[in-house]
Order: C-alpha cells, then structure tokens, then sequence
C-alpha cells in the first residue's frame, strides 16, 4: 500500500511540475540566419504566459553570450540596449520578440547559423514568487521571419 500511494506522489508532483511548465507558451521561434565570419544574430518569438511571468535570461549552444534587448526609438535615432532585470510578460498576454523591439540578442557565435536548421533554445523564467522554470525551444533559422505571409 505504501509502494502504491508513493507512485501515486510521484505521479502527481510529475504531472504538476509538466502543468506549471505548460503555462507559458512560446511560437514561432526563429533565429535570423548568418554568413560566415558573421558574430551576431538575433531570435525572435511569441510568448504568452497564464500568470505574469519575467523571460530572465536566454541559452543557447549557438552563442557565447546570449541578452535581451530592446531597440526603441529617442530624439530621431534608433537605439539598441540590453534590457536588464528581466522582460514582463503580463498574464494573458503575448509578447512579441521582433526585429526593432524586443529581442534576443545573439553575439559571440560559435558557428555560422545556416538558413533551415534549428538552433536550440532555453528560455528562463521567473514568476512573481521567484519560482524559476526552463522552457526549451527549437527555433527555426531563415534570413528572414519564417511565420510572416
């Protein structure tokens, strides 16, 4: 009996842990392709969360250094920064990572990012308690957005 409400535990905490995970959504997750000897890129993604959430940092195995950034426009002259402290995802929202807005940016390549592959993405997030969790993407690559008609 003991054996049986053990398994049934561990079932539960499983099912639980796959439920929590489930609550963010990520779409379209495609990386812009590069040429060689080319050092950055960007990704790019939809993310929707059932509870507010913050996107804290990015990993890949495609790049050394991997940061959020933001391109907003001031005084007529478009500008690029990291976005630091991590990215707000309201709930019940879609944040759109996009060419000239919020993005991921991709620098220190390991390898030229071929047009048709998929690079492997981990995205790490933090809800209001400080419960972090991984949501593993494999994004498409193309030199131009895969998702748009």
């Amino acid at each position: 009996m003991n054996q049986l409400r053990s398994r049934w535990l561990a079932l539960a905490l499983c099912c639980s842990a796959t439920l929590a995970s489930a609550q963010i959504k990520v779409e379209n997750a495609w990386v812009r392709a590069t040429v060689p000897g080319q050092q950055a890129t960007g990704a790019f993604m939809k993310i929707t969360s059932a509870e507010p959430v913050k996107l804290m940092s990015v990993a890949t195995p495609a790049a050394s250094i991997n940061e959020i950034h933001e391109m907003k426009m001031e005084g007529g002259v478009m500008k690029m920064r990291a976005h630091l402290g991590g990215l707000e995802i309201p709930a019940n929202a879609t944040v759109e990572l996009k060419s000239g807005g919020y993005h991921v940016m991709m620098m220190d390549l390991t390898q030229t990012i071929k047009s048709g592959q998929t690079v492997p993405l981990e995205l790490l997030f933090a809800d209001a308690k400080g419960l972090k969790r991984t949501v593993s993407v494999s994004a498409r690559t193309s030199f131009k957005d895969p998702y748009q008609k």
